[in-house]
């Protein structure tokens, strides 16, 4: 990257970082109660590893392949990356994917969650995770319903090298006046989907993270009490795709 889009970086982050911080002070929350996870998808590793420098230690990808080669050719850095992975994960591309990620941020079945159980143990991890839960109820969407989260939360209390601890969940794509009250609206019913399963269920117990928001609508996930938020296109606008 040129020092151009070096500074451009810095840039993004710091504004990402002032309007995490803007969204926690109307919440009446600490800042740091927030992660930002840096989405890398759309740019090298050149780029990832500027974003790591400047002290963006979260890191995600959604594809297993990119997650990879990323993570190889960042594997010396220090301090080293927090590589979560946020895409649809399928069995055949667990045992690599838990070998260098530590957040899952997409279970969504009892087979899968079957599979990384096994993976992990032959590795002798633990493998820290969350549950992806479809929001809008759109069957081409991922994630489980909210019917099957708590099943599947108690399903995975009964494993021992994985462990549940929080949801995630995207909002759906609203158009109009009032888009962003509709996605906030959908943040707070997975957050009440998980105070529910806190309140009823010992292997809930655990569920403290909540990851949800992104670029377009991350401060509404804030106020209602996204502890991660996956950001993208806001952290690489002005710099070119795989720059």
């Amino acid at each position: 990257m040129t020092p151009a889009h070096i500074l451009r970086c810095r840039e993004n982050l710091d504004a990402v970082r002032g309007r995490v911080a803007e969204a926690c002070r109307k919440g009446g929350r600490d800042p740091s109660s927030v992660r930002i996870v840096g989405v890398t998808k759309y740019v090298s590793s050149d780029s990832a590893a500027i974003l790591l420098e400047l002290g963006c230690l979260d890191l995600a990808e959604s594809r297993p392949q990119s997650l990879w080669e990323k993570s190889a050719a960042m594997a010396k850095a220090n301090p080293p990356p927090r590589w979560h992975f946020v895409g649809h994960l399928q069995r055949n591309k667990v045992r690599r994917t838990i070998g260098v990620t530590s957040l899952i941020h997409s279970l969504d079945s009892q087979r899968l969650l079957e599979a990384i159980d096994a993976e992990a143990a032959v590795c002798g991890r633990v493998c820290e995770m969350l549950v992806e839960v479809n929001l809008s109820g759109d069957r081409g969407r991922t994630g489980v319903s909210e019917q099957a989260v708590g099943p599947l939360v108690e399903a995975a209390a009964q494993y021992s090298h994985v462990r549940v601890c929080g949801l995630m969940g995207m909002a759906s794509e609203p158009e109009g006046a009032d888009a962003q009250a509709q996605a906030r609206r959908q943040f707070a019913h997975l957050r009440q989907i998980r105070e529910r399963l806190v309140a009823s269920s010992p292997a809930a117990a655990g569920l403290n993270e909540l990851s949800m928001g992104m670029s377009g609508d991350f401060e509404e996930a804030v106020l209602e009490g996204a502890t991660l938020v996956r950001i993208g296109s806001a952290l690489w606008e002005g710099i070119a795709a795989h720059d």
